[in-house]
């Protein structure tokens, strides 16, 4: 324990892969987490099993409502949130341009680049009161180069990329940081699936 201690963290897709992952390196460092996922039976198992600093909450990250509850939780509860990491993730739709469907299209870009978009959305008002935080958003190296992830999911993460850069230009006037990570494979249980 200790570089987290007393530190309040949301953490979306929490509940399997890279966000499984990260509440658990979270707790271990002090953190109070909520995970923030649409797997109940894993997300409520995970926080049971992790203690009374975490709690679960269903939360589909392309549903304002749903992120804007999320936040507002963490902050009646501890009355601050130090760190938002928009993790959620679906690989999306896989195969030629010309075979995508347009609700596959809608789908993937509603999670992968919508609930980023929703999660700072929400987060920003309340770091800025405190006058700190941190935005951490999980991209991908398909956002950066091409041949590493399917088209939909590469142009999400792209657009996760540039949005956290301009992001953190106006936030951090503020004393918030915003950063996105830029995993290559992995495999998680979502790499599986795709």
């Amino acid at each position: 324990m200790g570089r987290l201690n007393g530190k309040v963290a949301i953490i979306t897709g929490g509940a399997s892969g890279i966000g499984e992952a990260s509440v658990m390196l979270f707790v271990e460092e002090g953190a109070s987490i909520f995970i923030a996922d649409i797997q109940d039976d894993r997300g409520s198992r995970l926080a049971e099993e992790l203690g009374n600093r975490v709690e679960y909450l269903h939360a589909d990250v392309s549903r304002e409502s749903d992120v804007k509850a999320l936040v507002s939780r963490a902050v009646e509860a501890y009355d601050r949130l130090d760190c938002m990491f928009n993790n959620a993730g679906i690989a999306g739709p896989v195969g030629a341009i010309e075979s995508v469907d347009v609700t596959g299209f809608d789908e993937a870009i509603g999670v992968l680049l919508r609930g980023v978009f929703l999660g700072i959305k929400h987060a920003a008002p309340v770091m800025k009161r405190q006058g700190s935080g941190s935005i951490v958003n999980t991209a991908s190296v398909a956002g950066l180069r091409t041949g590493y992830g399917n088209h939909i999911y590469s142009a999400a993460k792209a657009g996760v990329i540039q949005l956290t850069r301009s992001v953190a230009m106006e936030l951090g006037e503020s004393g918030v940081r915003a950063n996105c990570i830029c995993p290559g494979f992995i495999p998680t249980p979502m790499i599986g699936r795709a």
